[in-house]
């Protein structure tokens, strides 16, 4: 069967700006990953323009096998100590004031990688010009003390993508669960209530892998309903034939009627479009909180 032609709607320019290719330079002296370059993000060349990026911790190798992501999975190496310190000079290197750190999964390790993720926030925050710290975490199986340790650390928006609908979840993300992202999500923002934290939670839904309207709002009624503050919205693309297949495109307008129907349910900020990713124009998610 021939793979289905993206629609007209779906287009990015290749990168060509002196700031990707100085970026992507730093980002390889320092011995960094990415998520734009791991996972094919298709804007790419827009962040990195805009000297932003989306680290990713712990490797490039994950422990889980989604099939709809493009990172590798398998046998995974020891932690790099030293990597929060590299984040930390790339962070000031590129002038970042906004700087999104995430990871592979990480399930051989006991708190999931939570520890990690702190001493590269606190590592950030150590810069003589503090950038915002976003961190997009994985669920840590449910381990609650690694969400208590990564929201106490310095860090500004907590960040942990749903994906799915309920329904899905077994042929699209067979490691998660969704009642257990929730509860992460959940939890991150009593905890920061707790101690007193002033912290803005995230999730990022995936559309066009079968989901029906229906479940898709009620995903984001139940984000809502354990206090989620920014939500974004975008269209899944097959990464390769090895990947689920895209079940169908979502028209812009109907991004337009989705993001509508989020901000009347409360959240503070909702971008929503086909080519959004979690991390796209993070920067701008939080002005006015």
């Amino acid at each position: 069967m021939a793979e289905r032609k993206h629609p007209d709607w779906i287009k990015v320019r290749a990168p060509v700006s002196p700031e990707y290719f100085r970026t992507k330079a730093i980002l390889g002296e320092l011995k960094l990953h990415s998520v734009c370059q791991e996972a094919c993000c298709p804007n790419i060349g827009e962040c990195f323009s805009h000297r932003t990026a989306t680290f990713m911790l712990m490797g490039d190798v994950c422990t889980r096998n989604c099939p709809y992501c493009a990172v590798a999975h398998g046998k995974v190496r020891p932690l790099d100590a030293d990597e929060p310190r590299r984040i930390a000079e790339a962070v000031a290197r590129l002038g970042l004031q906004h700087v999104v750190v995430t990871s592979v999964d990480r399930d051989d390790l006991a708190d999931g990688g939570a520890a990690h993720f702190a001493a590269t926030a606190r590592a950030i925050k150590a810069n003589p010009e503090q950038a915002r710290v976003e961190v997009l975490v994985p669920d840590f199986q449910g381990v609650l003390a690694s969400v208590e340790t990564v929201v106490e650390s310095p860090i500004d928006i907590y960040n942990h993508n749903i994906e799915t609908v309920p329904s899905l979840y077994r042929a699209v993300r067979p490691g998660g669960n969704y009642a257990r992202s929730l509860d992460v999500i959940r939890h991150a923002k009593d905890v920061a209530r707790k101690i007193g934290k002033p912290m803005f939670t995230k999730a990022g839904v995936m559309l066009g892998l079968g989901e029906s309207n229906d479940e898709l709002l009620g995903v984001i009624r139940d984000l809502r309903g354990v206090e989620c503050d920014i939500l974004t919205l975008g269209q899944y693309l097959r990464p390769s034939a090895a990947h689920i297949a895209v079940a169908r495109y979502v028209h812009p307008s109907e991004f337009a009627e989705i993001k509508s129907a989020a901000l009347a349910l409360g959240f503070h900020h909702v971008e929503s479009g086909p080519l959004v990713r979690s991390s796209y124009h993070a920067w701008e998610h939080v002005q006015g909180g």
